[in-house]
C-alpha cells in the first residue's frame, strides 16, 4: 500500500492536475493527503471538489517541510510519495517504483527521471534522466553530478526509512529534499528508474529560482553532514565544499549577482586549489550559453 502526500500553498491554478494525476496511477494509491499550508487562494474550494477521493487537512502556514512531516503523520500505508501541488505524475510512476522496492529490500527510497515543462506552454524544456542508484550517500555529499532527483515529487520511501531519519527539515527552505535523500542514503540503498515519470512545471514562483534560500539550505545541509565522528565522512569535507561553493559562484552568476559569484568562487578555491581550471573556463561557458 501507498500513500501521496501533496503539500499546498496558493497553488489553487495547478493543484488539480496534480491530484488527478496521483488519482490515475495505474498502482492506485491507498490514500492522497493534501495539507493546505495556509492558502489564501482558491485552493480549498478546488481541492473540496474531489470529495472523498483526498484527505483534506488545513494548516497555518509552516512551510513545505512541515507540511510534508504532518502529511506523512496523518497517513499510515508502508510507502509514501510525494507529490508537489504544480507538479504531475507520468500514471505508471508509482508502478515502476514500487517494482524496484520490490527487487531488493534493502531499498530505502526510489527515485525517477523527470520532464521539465514550461507552465505556460506546455513545451519541454529539458529532461533530467541521469542518476544513481546504490550505496550513494558519497556521492550526494559532493554534489558533482546527477546523483538522485531530489524534487519534491520524486521519491517514493519506504515509511520504515522516513521514520528513521526524523523526515523533513523545516528550517530548509530550498534544499529540504537533498537533505532527506542524504540521510536515508546514509543508511538505506537507493533505486533509480531513469524513465521521466515525474513533470516538473517551472514558473516564476518556483522555489528553486531563490539563490539565496538555496545557500543558506545547503550550507545547513552541509552543516548537519560534517557534524559527525565518520573518519570516511570528514575526508569528504573540503572536497564537498569547495563544489558547494563552486555551484554557488556559478548560481549567481548567471543570476547576474557578480559580486556573490566572485566570492563563493574564491571560498570553492580555498578549499580546493586544483579547481581553478574550472574558474578559468567561465568565460567560455557563458559565451555557450549567450
Amino acid at each position: 500500500m501507498n500513500s501521496v502526500i501533496i503539500p499546498t500553498f496558493n497553488c489553487g491554478r495547478f493543484v488539480a492536475g496534480a491530484i488527478e494525476s496521483a488519482l490515475g496511477q495505474t498502482v492506485r494509491p491507498a490514500e492522497v493527503v493534501v495539507i493546505d499550508d495556509g492558502s489564501t487562494d482558491d485552493t480549498e474550494s478546488v481541492i473540496r471538489q474531489f470529495g472523498d477521493k483526498v484527505t483534506y487537512i488545513k494548516q497555518s502556514n509552516a512551510g513545505v517541510s512541515a507540511a510534508r512531516n504532518r502529511g506523512v503523520a496523518e497517513s499510515s500505508s508502508e510507502f509514501i510519495a510525494f507529490l508537489d501541488a504544480d507538479d504531475i505524475w507520468e500514471p505508471t510512476k508509482l508502478e515502476k517504483q514500487l517494482a524496484v522496492f520490490e527487487s531488493d529490500p534493502e531499498i530505502g527510497l526510489v527515485h525517477c527521471g523527470m520532464r521539465e515543462f514550461d507552465s505556460e506552454t506546455g513545451e519541454t524544456i529539458g529532461l533530467r534522466t541521469d542518476g544513481k542508484d546504490g550505496w550513494v550517500a558519497d556521492d550526494l555529499l559532493l554534489w558533482e553530478g546527477p546523483v538522485v532527483n531530489a524534487s519534491g515529487s520524486s521519491p517514493l520511501v519506504r515509511r520504515s526509512a522516513f521514520e528513521s531519519t526524523d523526515g523533513f527539515d523545516p528550517a530548509i527552505k530550498v534544499g529540504e529534499d537533498w537533505d532527506l535523500c542524504y540521510r536515508i542514503a546514509r543508511k538505506y540503498k537507493i533505486g533509480f528508474v531513469r524513465e521521466p515519470l515525474v513533470n516538473y512545471r517551472l514558473h516564476p514562483g518556483g522555489a528553486h529560482r531563490n539563490v539565496e534560500n538555496m545557500e543558506i539550505g545547503m550550507g545547513r545541509f552541509y552543516e548537519k553532514a560534517f557534524d559527525t565522528d565518520d573518519a570516511n565522512v570528514l575526508t569528504l569535507r573540503r572536497r564537498a565544499m569547495s563544489n558547494y561553493h563552486r555551484t554557488l559562484s556559478g548560481s549567481y552568476l548567471y543570476a547576474g549577482s557578480y559580486g556573490r559569484a566572485i566570492k563563493h568562487a574564491v571560498k570553492s578555491l580555498v578549499y580546493r586549489p586544483s579547481s581553478i581550471g574550472y574558474f578559468a573556463k567561465t568565460p567560455l561557458r557563458l559565451l555557450s550559453r549567450s
